[in-house]
């Protein structure tokens, strides 16, 4: 056995050099730590509340039939739309993906379109169409139609990018085409299921106007109601506590679905382009499933609102409440969507240069709080400014201060991946090569992440100009946007008024939409 010889001393102390990890900057720190902070504000509201209604009365709220009526409503309408969402969102991928389905490229858009359309625009839509429309299957309805794409895209995703040659192998061994894609496919699109499944069933929570439209009361829609008979009532916090419950269990259940498993391609060579499936005889069914819920899902909603904006002629579009509307939404879409981008930067540049506990719980606290319904927000935000900073209630600042906590993450997840592509050591050449540390971050880094930044802030946009119930409570006196708005006048009947209000909705997201979905596609290498 030979011994080892001694280590030289310079060689010690430079090891030891590089054992170090890096601090990240105080400023970005203190930064990050002040968003996470504002963040636990809704959280920290349902606490406080909870406990200073006391045990005896919580209990006594809780458990009464209205509170156990809404929450069977809640858990029936999510145990009913979210598997549907994975059967169409799954089924639609899988056919556009790994089949010889014609006009697979068109049936990729169309499948991805409902998202541009808002779902209480798609509740009002139907229930022009059919009035009876009420109840639980008509809920099921409206959310299946607006949200199964949110299991769609990150499922079609998935697909377009896994190596088949697991497949081809399952094949050779005898596996039959459907055995190989429910006990080879379909695990492997267990994350992309799992988080799509997550945001539809957070989105059902959230959603209040889709189902008060017909009359389908879930506790979204039982808050706002008690919000407006007695503001800031006891019975409406213990709902909002329950609801902050479901939104945290649905998370729980999430992960554990999700589990530790990651699936990648790790060996060498390039990956093989998947072979598809022939349809035969299949063909004329796939393409008339997939017509009907395109007509369902776009097609209903944009003949409806046509039909109205026509029969309305040209005097619903010269008001002047339409004008002030979209200025207002355009406005509040912009702002919202820049102090978004901004207040996620220093989240996203710990995440990616300074992996660790705390950037993990930094993202984690604004996860929650994203996850929690716009009205249970807008009520702590109500409660605290008035008890805190009445100066503050009804501003602009504290809307786009909800808009922010709402939408970060979606800022955050595309600011991670822009500054993940471009590494420190960029601009520490920049440096050798003789610019200033803050010119190197600036003319390297940024402008590498800008992109991401801006596919970030255009989803925010998206998110910022369709939202209502954070609006509703707490836009200043005075202000209107498109949603608002819509919401008004569809509330009085009013369907040929609110027309142009839809049609500008759909319109100002459609394009964004289309970003999402090419944002995926370039995810998948496409």
């Amino acid at each position: 056995m030979i011994p080892a010889a001694p280590a030289a001393s310079g060689g010690a102390s430079t090891t030891a050099g590089e054992g170090k990890r890096p601090r990240p900057p105080l400023g970005v720190v203190l930064l990050s730590c002040l968003i996470a902070a504002a963040s636990l504000i809704p959280l920290g509201f349902v606490v406080v509340m909870t406990v200073a209604t006391g045990w005896d009365t919580a209990v006594a709220l809780i458990v009464r039939p209205r509170t156990l009526e809404l929450l069977g409503n809640t858990l029936l309408l999510a145990a009913i739309s979210v598997p549907l969402c994975i059967v169409i969102g799954v089924g639609g991928a899988w056919l556009v993906e790994r089949t010889s389905l014609r006009g697979n490229r068109i049936w990729a858009v169309l499948l991805a379109a409902p998202l541009a359309i808002p779902a209480f625009v798609n509740s009002y839509a139907w229930v022009s169409a059919a009035p009876g429309l009420e109840g639980l299957f008509s809920g099921v309805l409206i959310a299946t139609l607006s949200y199964y794409p949110l299991v769609y895209i990150p499922a079609a995703a998935t697909l377009s990018r896994l190596d088949p040659a697991i497949e081809q192998s399952a094949a050779s061994l005898g596996l039959g085409a459907w055995r190989v894609f429910f006990r080879v496919v379909l695990p492997q699109l267990r994350i992309a299921v799992a988080g799509g499944a997550l945001l539809v069933a957070l989105h059902l929570l959230a959603e209040y106007g889709a189902f008060a439209m017909i009359r389908f009361d879930t506790f979204t829609t039982a808050i706002m109601e008690q919000y407006r008979s007695t503001f800031n009532g006891t019975a409406g916090n213990m709902l909002a506590s329950v609801l902050v419950a479901v939104c945290l269990v649905f998370l729980l259940a999430e992960a554990r679905l999700r589990g530790n498993a990651r699936y990648a391609r790790i060996g060498s060579g390039a990956q093989a382009t998947p072979t598809r499936l022939p349809l035969g005889t299949w063909q004329p069914l796939a393409q008339a499933a997939l017509a009907a819920v395109a007509v369902l899902a776009v097609g209903v909603p944009l003949w409806v609102v046509g039909r109205w904006a026509i029969a309305g002629g040209a005097r619903i579009w010269e008001t002047s409440e339409l004008a002030g509307a979209l200025g207002s939404s355009l406005w509040l879409g912009l702002l919202g969507a820049i102090v978004t981008t901004v207040a996620a930067f220093p989240l996203a540049f710990l995440a990616v240069r300074f992996p660790g506990w705390l950037s993990r719980a930094l993202e984690l606290s604004n996860y929650v709080t994203s996850s929690m319904p716009g009205i249970v927000l807008a009520l702590a935000f109500v409660t605290v400014a008035l008890r805190a900073v009445p100066g503050v209630y009804q501003s602009t600042g504290l809307l786009v201060a909800a808009y922010v906590l709402l939408f970060l993450p979606r800022a955050l997840v595309n600011l991670r991946a822009g500054l993940a592509q471009a590494p420190k050591e960029l601009e520490e050449a920049a440096q050798a090569l003789g610019r200033p540390p803050i010119m190197a971050f600036v003319r390297v880094t940024l402008r590498l992440a800008a992109p991401a930044a801006a596919g970030g802030a255009a989803l925010v946009f998206l998110a910022v100009v369709n939202e209502l119930t954070a609006t509703l409570l707490l836009s200043p006196i005075g202000t209107k946007t498109l949603a608002t708005e819509f919401w008004s006048l569809s509330s009085e009947i009013d369907y040929m008024g609110a027309a142009p209000y839809a049609l500008l909705m759909i319109a100002l997201s459609a394009p964004m939409t289309y970003l999402l979905f090419q944002q995926s596609k370039k995810a998948a290498g496409q």
